[in-house]
């Protein structure tokens, strides 16, 4: 018999209040928080690397739309596809935040599941659309992105908390969870400990930009820091959760780790790659300067 006194009861409403018709959950209210304090971070990022402020306001909304159509889409084709693509209904439902009813009616819901991975592929679609239209470089993007994710996966994970899912797996060290809504055994906090390595993660690549400056923006390499530490650290992790889905348990890796594994790639590609794209960013810009020069005589 479990002593709930030994571990850490966990039973939160996943609901803060209602607004008339609409649901207020700490889940999308975490979301919301780590979009902003993401917007913020890269508000002063784009100021400090002198880009013009009317090239700001639009990343915001592609990579908005972006992130959450990317993680929608990510959930239900990644994990759900033998419910969401089994009729009209239910494809409705994996577009639009409602719930078809047993009675015929519709229920507004929100979107209840969002995955990281596809919010990812989300972002990449979204800054691509933003840089072709806006005339911003790829990777300068890619590079602030990189700065700014962890605060952002911070309170994603903080949200999965509040919401008691994505549980680890059985466990009995002391600071095991007990979900209450799932069931009365203690777990792994599998979201608390992405959370903090999100954090930490966003405070050791920050340091890194403060140290080596804005100049180095645009080589790639916090893009690739990011997306090397998160999904590393992403892989690892899934071995303490359980299952989200019954197909994965037949499987040697969970979804999660097969979708991390091609990010860890790209992020170490892009780190291996940033010095020579940053000697090249040095060369056009002494050539550049070489010209003025010319010019003025």
């Amino acid at each position: 018999m479990v002593d709930l006194l030994n571990f850490i009861v966990w039973n939160p409403n996943p609901i803060i209040g209602h607004i008339g018709p609409v649901t207020l959950r700490w889940y999308s209210m975490c979301w919301l928080v780590g979009l902003i304090l993401g917007y913020l971070m890269m508000k002063k990022l784009y100021q400090q690397q002198h880009i013009p402020e009317e090239k700001f306001d639009p990343l915001i909304i592609y990579i908005f739309v972006g992130v959450l159509i990317g993680a929608r889409l990510g959930h239900c084709l990644f994990y759900q596809p033998d419910y969401f693509l089994s009729s009209w209904d239910h494809i409705v439902e994996m577009i639009l935040p409602i719930h078809h009813m047993p009675d015929g009616g519709w229920k507004l819901t929100g979107y209840e599941g969002l995955a990281s991975h596809g919010g990812v592929i989300g972002m990449f679609i979204g800054i691509y659309l933003y840089c072709r239209r806006n005339q911003v470089g790829w990777w300068i993007v890619l590079d602030n992105m990189g700065i700014c994710s962890g605060i952002t996966a911070m309170f994603i994970r903080l949200g999965n908390l509040m919401n008691s899912e994505i549980i680890g797996r059985v466990t009995d060290v002391p600071w095991a969870f007990i979900f209450v809504q799932d069931d009365s055994y203690p777990r792994h906090p599998g979201q608390l400990y992405e959370a903090i390595a999100y954090g930490i993660i966003f405070l050791t690549i920050f340091a890194f930009y403060r140290k080596k400056g804005p100049k180095t923006i645009g080589s790639g390499f916090y893009f690739g820091l990011c997306l090397a530490l998160i999904f590393v650290f992403r892989f690892l992790i899934e071995f303490t959760k359980e299952v989200q889905e019954p197909f994965e348990a037949g499987l040697p890796l969970d979804m999660g780790q097969v979708l991390s594994i091609p990010l860890v790639a790209i992020g170490i590609w892009s780190i291996c790659t940033s010095k020579k794209r940053e000697n090249d960013h040095a060369i056009k810009e002494e050539k550049e300067m070489s010209q003025k020069k010319e010019i003025k005589k």
